[in-house]
């Protein structure tokens, strides 16, 4: 993958001006019908300031999109760590981890929008754009879920020799059918029934590969 080309000339408080107009501009409007225009009048700025830090609208999107995804995999990472750290509860840690993990964190929503553009006109946009996003993002998330899980197992906690199957599954069981029903946190789901699909798939782990304590 080619990675994002960016210019580094410019104040940075222009540069985050920037980044701000663009994560709002690309998530309310989409990529295809999103115009540097709106993005320099949402920044404040001129067309000439944008192309002072990005090259084009395609690696402003991929900036854009890097970064942000880039603060959502360090905060998954601290919410792992958080929970899966030699936890007293297991089952409430995993819980209480699959229902941060299934809704949009707080602070995150430009990203979570900018993730909603990505699903919605994946088969417009460039296959770097997706990359971008699983190499930054998921991959990371899930690599390190990967490692908590398998130390886990290694204490008899959880029953697994496959750690990267084993947090395939709890992703998929403690997040995939919130984030379905709320079209990716664009339709907010009652509290209650996140807690009770979570708990769901995380009852469901639990049988699947709870260990002897």
């Amino acid at each position: 993958m080619t990675p994002a080309t960016t210019t580094r000339t410019g104040r940075p408080e222009k540069r985050a001006a920037i980044d701000r107009a663009a994560c709002a501009v690309f998530g309310r409007e989409g990529y295809t019908r999103a115009s540097v225009d709106a993005i320099a009048a949402e920044a404040g700025v001129s067309k000439r300031t944008i192309y002072n830090h990005h090259q084009d609208k395609e690696q402003l999107f991929l900036s854009v999109l890097r970064e942000s995804t880039l603060a959502v995999a360090a905060h998954q990472k601290e919410l792992i760590d958080r929970h899966l750290t030699d936890p007293a509860d297991l089952g409430a840690e995993l819980r209480t981890l699959g229902r941060a993990l299934a809704t949009p964190q707080e602070g995150f929503e430009g990203h979570f929008a900018l993730v909603r553009v990505i699903f919605a006109e994946a088969g417009r946009l460039p296959v770097e754009f997706i990359e971008s996003w699983h190499e930054h993002g998921p991959r990371q998330s899930r690599a390190h879920l990967t490692l908590r899980l398998g130390a886990l197992a290694a204490s008899g906690r959880l029953r697994t020799d496959d750690p990267a199957r084993t947090a395939a599954h709890f992703t998929q069981l403690a997040t995939s059918e919130v984030y379905e029903r709320s079209f990716h946190g664009a339709l907010p789901l009652p509290r209650e029934e996140v807690e009770a699909l979570v708990d769901s798939g995380v009852d469901a782990f639990l049988r699947l590969y709870g260990g002897d304590r």
